[in-house]
């Protein structure tokens, strides 16, 4: 009896060990934001910005526009690495919300969106992801435009950055306007994927690609494993980006 108590306590403690090793390698492994992207993620006569466990919510000062923007998170990217282009959309009015996941891989929740709506009583909103965010952002449209009750809100739009939807989020026949945006020197986006996953997206798609951009360069947080070299910089790809963003946005009339 006593050598299976021993074996007992042995075996969780050896598990203990492995899950924290996991852990901690999943955090070393983790893209941080950097400096100019933290510093975008800090309040503003603009923007306010409230860090929760679950969410960077960026907060216009002025009366916010109709819709809403929830993203997801590429794999193992720190959220406020998209900070950048987030508070300038901020600045203009949209309240943006970049939604963390439990070790910042989007394929532990793709319902989180759903928790934002309801936590923040969200209507009309519009949601994107980079890389694996982007595949799980389409999975809950996929679900939202099956069963509009998952949640009160109003789902309007989905954008794509370096990403696209598989087969369980297809939305080739959504009536939302779809957006997805590439990089020209895109590394990690696997391109025969990119190029067969459009047969599940609507025909009216809008379809950008920014010359010279990276995979990594939708966010701020430096080189990425696999990553091709950019030919702009990281502060010229966020302008564009930007800029993609906000006219494609003006579309929704708000």
């Amino acid at each position: 009896m006593k050598n299976k108590k021993k074996i007992a306590v042995w075996l969780t403690l050896t598990l203990l060990l492995l899950v924290t090793i996991g852990f901690v390698t999943l955090k070393n492994l983790t893209y941080q934001p950097s400096s100019l992207a933290l510093e975008a993620a800090t309040n503003t006569s603009s923007y306010t910005v409230e860090t929760t466990n679950n969410v960077v919510y960026f907060k216009p000062t002025k009366k916010p526009l109709n819709s809403s923007l929830i993203f997801y998170q590429g794999a193992l990217v720190n959220q406020k690495s998209y900070s950048i282009w987030a508070s300038k959309l901020a600045s203009e009015g949209y309240p943006v919300y970049l939604v963390h996941h439990p070790f910042n891989l989007a394929i532990t929740n793709k319902n989180k969106a759903k928790d934002i709506v309801e936590e923040y009583a969200i209507k009309d909103y519009i949601i994107g992801g980079h890389s694996l965010g982007g595949v799980m952002a389409s999975r809950y449209a996929h679900d939202k435009q099956k069963d509009p009750t998952i949640d009160k809100g109003s789902l309007k739009g989905i954008f794509f950055l370096a990403s696209y939807p598989d087969s369980n989020g297809s939305l080739k026949n959504t009536d939302l306007s779809v957006l997805s945006v590439t990089g020209s020197n895109d590394g990690v986006l696997n391109q025969e994927s990119y190029l067969e996953s459009k047969k599940f997206l609507p025909d009216d798609t809008l379809y950008s690609s920014i010359e010279g951009g990276n995979h990594a360069g939708f966010g701020s947080y430096g080189p990425q494993k696999g990553d091709s070299s950019a030919t702009i910089t990281n502060k010229e790809q966020q302008r564009i980006l930007y800029s993609t963003l906000f006219s494609w946005l003006k579309t929704f009339g708000n």
